[in-house]
């Protein structure tokens, strides 16, 4: 059974709950996710569906928002020099957990694009989602807030994802061509969207092994 796993999630899709107990099912490290579904830096575990912890240990916080909040690029394809020396400084660092499991061979690691940055020929990848609606009812179940909050959080949360990836990789998060397996996890409880997924790894042919990172986008 395959035991390097990642899942992406959008919000209310239930990541911040299925990471963590796939994780402990599995008996293998977690990796948190990087911001806050406002925007903001994530503070200490536990996990939940505002994107918690950082996206590095030595990273720090003003340098992931910047990266993602300034520096746009100034054509279609190109940034600024500076701009562009910024983000692979921080891609270098927010990779660094995601290539020690890696090289571990076993964890299970929620968001920061890890299905981007392993690629399909390392590790098992999952993508959670599912209607707007229903992620916001599932979302706001989740959190414990009122529809308004959770709607603002969903927006928050979901661009901020988008941007991240879209930041360091120019990469799109929701596109399926980057996971194995693709749920809507608001159709079903979460504790089958759990079980569905150690199925799948039970199934797989053969491990999904270590090999060298795809070129990136």
């Amino acid at each position: 059974m395959a035991s390097l796993v990642t899942i992406s999630a959008s919000y209310g899709a239930g990541g911040s709950v299925v990471a963590p107990t796939l994780a402990a099912r599995l008996g293998v490290p977690f990796l948190h996710r990087a911001t806050t579904s406002t925007g903001k830096f994530a503070g200490p575990p536990p996990c939940d569906e505002r994107l918690a912890p950082d996206e590095g240990r030595d990273v720090p916080p003003h340098r992931l928002l910047a990266a993602l909040t300034h520096a746009m690029p100034v054509g279609p394809t190109q940034s600024p020099p500076s701009s562009r020396h910024q983000e692979e400084n921080l891609r270098r660092d927010c990779e660094q957990d995601i290539l020690s499991l890696a090289s571990a061979g076993a964890g299970v690691i929620l968001g920061r694009g890890a299905a981007v940055v392993l690629g399909k020929g390392r590790g098992f990848h999952v993508r959670l989602d599912g209607p707007s609606d229903a992620r916001l009812a599932q979302g706001a179940a989740i959190e414990q807030l009122s529809e308004d909050e959770a709607r603002r959080h969903m927006a928050a949360a979901d661009r901020a994802r988008v941007a991240y990836v879209d930041r360091l990789y120019r990469a799109d998060p929701t596109d399926p061509v980057y996971y194995h397996l693709v749920i809507d996890s608001t159709a079903i409880p979460l504790a089958t969207v759990t079980e569905l997924i150690l199925q799948a790894l039970s199934a797989v042919r053969e491990p999904v092994a270590a090999a060298d990172s795809p070129e990136r986008p």
